[in-house]
């Protein structure tokens, strides 16, 4: 039996069906044709619509029955048949469900034409047009009534009302219109979200229609600063952008799946598709999202101590588990830059280039990204072995959960520990659905509070079954951190639960906003325990480098000031050194309030790097 669903969404992220409209017109139905109608007069044809999205893999399936209203049925001559209409949607929802674990959502639309004003005069009929059509939702069933694609607030709050008389959960979404820089969009947004966050008949807040995948991404960051509620986005498919002065139409499977996982990033609970999606953009997007670390339930690594009559080996101090580490325990300034291993033996004569000039600069250890965007590229272990035996380069690689296994992990840690590597970066990983290869399996068998506590275990003589090991590990353990997180308290949280399970240091996500970060060491300076954190600061190249960073890394919110600052650079040297001047702003602003730097080497460029730390020229 299914849990509530208002309880089942704040648990784990729900997917949501796509279009009814694009599947029924797809079929072969002529546009003047009644699609609600399509319930009694060719029900095997919604039925086949529904199961392919339950095939899919979504966890919701909204009835055939947008339209369903007295005031949008009487033009067609149907205002008579309301509930008949309604009873069977439900019905052939309920049926193409069958027995797999879904939801049953009666979707309502507006009465109101797109271009029709509320009035005082109009509001009573609307009242018990919504009334009448939510009795027989409510009636035949439903698990939550979604009033979508509404314009007015005031009419999506009447239907709501009508719903919550029935006892049904609400999901109230409208159609947003604001972009990345539009202020009467954003105040727009805002106010919407404030007024529905505020109302009691309303349980979820959705966006929903009328933009693609990536413009509907400043529109649900601003719905979510103004609510508690869960939200749920549900964008078109796409439309036409401008990309090299080509209009191409980004409306692929591929690329709707990227934004929903972002948008589960950000902190929406729910995610579907609107006009155009089709049963293979949610395929993808349900697998996608599902596979998301923060989704899957994790192995849980306990602290274990040796076996009775073992001997207790002595943990390795930090200062001695290497010169970072060394550097770490003083107090003093570190100074990181972050070099992504090549993707073939080729590149590998660079790689050692770049790693020489940042020994010879003075740079205290590079950062080597393990597989960065779910890519492949050669091991960060062996990587960092080449780095550090060829040029004398200390490493300090990161290592994600999601390639490997429990045995796996513990095998390469060993292994590494016996060829002295020391450092590493402790993070959970980009899902393979974001990167090259969307058809590969994502382990994610621990996270990387799971992966902490894994580590302390090595380094305290302990395997993670309890099995002794001798000598101990002596890993220098850091982890990740989000300044800029939507969901605050669940970072700091889970920021706490690295400390205790053993991190010794952290490094933030790229910071555009130094203000966040010094907020953020506010709140975890209250903590007892405290581990030294190092700011990560990337140097923009050019608008549309900014543009990426905002949209599609995870983690990284870059402010519009500086999009705009980076949109007024007409030249690559222009933007090179406007990004650098930004990155040198923002290390200026956190003198003091951090132990040392990471810097990001945009695009393979070291001297900007280098630059930002104060190590050499732009």
């Amino acid at each position: 039996m299914l849990s509530p669903l208002l309880e089942r969404i704040k648990k784990q992220p729900l997917i949501f069906d796509g279009a009814m409209g694009t599947m029924i017109y797809q079929r072969g139905v002529f546009l003047n044709a009644c699609y609600d109608e399509l319930c009694l007069t060719q029900p095997d044809l919604i039925l086949g619509i529904h199961r392919e999205y339950v095939d899919a893999g979504v966890d919701v399936i909204e009835t055939n029955s947008f339209g369903a209203n007295r005031m949008k049925l009487a033009g067609f001559g149907l205002a008579d048949r309301v509930g008949e209409i309604n009873r069977a949607a439900v019905a052939l929802a309920r049926r193409a469900a069958g027995e797999a674990p879904v939801y049953i959502a009666g979707s309502v639309g507006p009465c109101l034409h797109a271009d029709q004003p509320f009035t005082d005069e109009l509001q009573p009929h609307l009242a018990a047009a919504f009334d009448e059509q939510l009795a027989a939702l409510a009636g035949a069933g439903v698990d939550l009534a979604v009033m979508e694609t509404f314009r007015d607030c005031r009419e999506l709050q009447l239907a709501a009302q009508a719903a919550a008389r029935r006892g049904l959960p609400v999901l109230a979404s409208f159609v947003p219109r604001g972009g990345p820089a539009d202020q009467a969009g954003e105040s727009r947004e805002a106010a919407w979200a404030a007024m529905l966050d505020a109302d009691g008949n309303v349980d979820l807040i959705g966006l929903n229609c009328g933009m693609g995948p990536s413009e509907i991404f400043y529109p649900l960051q601003r719905v979510l600063k103004n609510t508690a509620k869960p939200v749920v986005v549900m964008p078109n498919a796409g439309g036409g952008n401008e990309i090299g002065g080509r209009i191409l139409y980004l409306n692929s499977p591929e690329y709707f799946t990227e934004f929903a996982k972002r948008y589960v990033e950000l902190g929406a609970r729910g995610v579907g598709g609107c006009c155009g999606t089709t049963p293979a953009h949610l395929r993808m997007a349900a697998r996608a999202v599902k596979s998301l670390s923060g989704v899957k339930e994790h192995a849980r690594i306990a602290a274990v101590t040796l076996p009775g009559g073992a001997e207790r080996r002595t943990a390795v101090p930090l200062a001695e588990k290497s010169a970072l580490g060394a550097k770490l325990a003083s107090g003093a300034p570190v100074r990181l830059v972050e070099i992504l291993p090549p993707r073939a033996a080729g590149g590998v004569p660079v790689f050692l280039e770049r790693c020489r000039r940042c020994r010879a600069a003075g740079v205290d250890a590079v950062n080597l990204p393990d597989g960065p965007r779910a890519s492949a590229r050669i091991s960060v272990i062996i990587a960092a072995l080449l780095a550090s035996r060829e040029t004398g380069m200390e490493c300090l690689p990161h290592y994600c959960c999601r390639d490997r296994n429990l045995i796996g992990m513990q095998a390469d840690w060993l292994g590494a520990q016996a060829l002295g590597l020391r450092n590493w970066l402790l993070i959970t990983g980009d899902p393979p659905k974001l990167g090259d290869y969307p058809d590969a399996t994502g382990v994610f068998d621990l996270d990387s509070i799971g992966l902490c506590r894994l580590a302390a275990n090595l380094n305290a003589g302990c395997d993670a079954a309890g099995h002794p090991i001798d000598p101990p590990a002596a890993m220098l353990v850091g982890v990740g951190a989000n300044p800029l997180a939507l969901e605050m308290e669940r970072e700091i949280e889970r920021f706490y639960a690295k400390v205790d399970a053993g991190a010794e240091f952290a490094i933030t996500q790229p910071v555009f906003d130094p203000d966040a970060l010094l907020r953020f060491l506010e709140r975890i300076r209250r903590y007892p325990r405290q581990i030294p954190v190092i700011a990560g600061i990337y140097p923009l190249t050019s608008l549309r480098n900014a543009e990426f960073m905002n949209q599609h890394v995870p983690g990284v919110i870059v402010p519009p000031a500086i999009l705009s600052r980076m949109a007024r650079c007409q030249t690559k040297e222009e933007g090179l050194h406007e990004g650098a001047a930004i990155a040198c702003e923002m290390r200026d602003r956190l003198a003091g309030a951090v132990q040392g730097l990471q810097v990001s080497a945009p695009l393979g460029k070291i001297g900007a790097a280098l630059h930002v730390l104060g190590l050499g020229p732009l």
